[in-house]
């Protein structure tokens, strides 16, 4: 046999194997990648960045970083991540995690637009500063999808603009501020700290909430207020915290991110010195930075939101527009108070007792200076 017809016959034996072969099994579907763009204050602020990736990496995904690869959450880990009220309802979502840090504000935008050219099916924008890039890239790209943490999107002139592919979701930090701030009101006696990030709308938000909280509790207190200026300056933090304490102050809340976590400090160490002051947390449950001196945080369900936007993308329900959260909808609250207070289940029951009111809309808290100005 020529060469020729042992090549035929060999190509030809080789075709008849092929077709009487069982069928290549169907690859998967492509699993679904969400992105996140943290906001300057970046991953380790123990605060508001850290909430939403909990929500994304924790939660949706069921992964942790390590040196900055992922590897499977242990079991013990997500539980302890979950809130006894939420652990029914959050189940891990097989979400790829994608997730870039931003040193400055410039880094925003092309922040956003690779998570987008990497294939992003949702990109998360954490925080109120990324509100300008994420409107861009979004009608830049009007086939990706978005989701704005802490802003609507806001035309030329402030207005909330509606894009058919941006979910924006913002809190009701006054609610749960006055929570914390009516629980510092029942602790303190004459004097209650707040120490603030940037003096913006947002924090005033919750400067407003807690004032009017301890005024609820302890008409006679006086709230002493410091402004770092800045979200990312521990040191700014720790002074403004080390100035309330040396006036007297008895709780301080902190709603600075990372400057918080040198009041924190400040808080720690003036205990360790035989003050008697409590600190109160912002976000995330901080008590871990600080478990003798944190009397609760004021909890900020960012998670919560993140989660419940990557599990409306894997159902197929995802949907742009603006979304409030607050008491009602669990979008704040306060963390369990751990340490010990004399009369506390009375203390926490006349907290719970204003969260009903507010709830069932007998109080309504204020949320800038004008209207609490007017609160009774």
């Amino acid at each position: 046999m020529t060469l020729r017809l042992l090549l035929v016959a060999a190509l030809a034996l080789s075709s008849c194997k092929k077709d009487t072969a069982t069928p290549e099994a169907p690859k998967p579907p492509k699993g679904l990648t969400v992105g996140l763009v943290t906001d300057i204050g970046g991953r380790g602020d123990q605060s508001f960045n850290d909430s939403a990736l909990r929500g994304l990496e924790a939660w949706a995904a069921n992964q942790k970083s390590v040196d900055g690869k992922y590897t499977t959450l242990p079991e013990a880990d997500r539980k302890a991540s979950l809130p006894a009220d939420l652990q029914a309802r959050i189940t891990p979502l097989g979400i790829k995690p994608i997730v870039v840090q931003s040193k400055a504000q410039e880094d925003y935008q092309p922040n956003l637009q690779l998570l987008v050219d990497q294939g992003a099916d949702l990109t998360v924008g954490t925080g109120f500063m990324l509100e300008n890039a994420v409107e861009t890239v979004a009608k830049q790209n009007p086939g990706s999808k978005f989701l704005l943490i802490d802003s609507p999107v806001l035309d030329a002139k402030g207005n909330p603009l509606a894009l058919p592919n941006v979910r924006t979701v913002v809190f009701k930090e006054e609610e749960g501020s006055f929570l914390v701030g009516a629980l510092a009101g029942l602790v303190a006696k004459e004097k209650v700290g707040f120490v603030g990030g940037m003096e913006i709308p947002l924090i005033k938000k919750f400067e407003a909430g807690f004032r009017a909280g301890v005024k609820t509790t302890n008409p006679n207190a006086t709230v002493l207020v410091q402004y770092t200026g800045t979200f990312d300056n521990v040191g700014a933090g720790k002074q403004a915290a080390q100035d309330l304490i040396s006036k007297g102050c008895e709780v301080i809340f902190h709603a600075a991110g990372s400057d918080g976590n040198g009041a924190i400090q400040a808080i720690k160490e003036a205990r360790a010195a035989g003050k008697a002051v409590y600190a109160i947390g912002v976000d995330s449950d901080q008590s871990h930075l600080a478990p003798e001196a944190m009397l609760t945080s004021m909890i900020k369900r960012v998670d919560l939101a993140v989660w419940q936007a990557a599990s409306d993308l894997k159902d197929g329900k995802f949907t742009a527009g603006d979304q409030v959260m607050g008491l009602q909808e669990g979008g704040v609250s306060y963390a369990p108070v751990r340490v010990e207070l004399p009369g506390k289940e009375e203390l926490l029951s006349k907290v719970e007792a204003l969260r009903t009111k507010i709830v069932a809309g007998e109080i309504k808290v204020p949320s800038n200076p004008t209207d609490l100005a007017a609160f009774k």
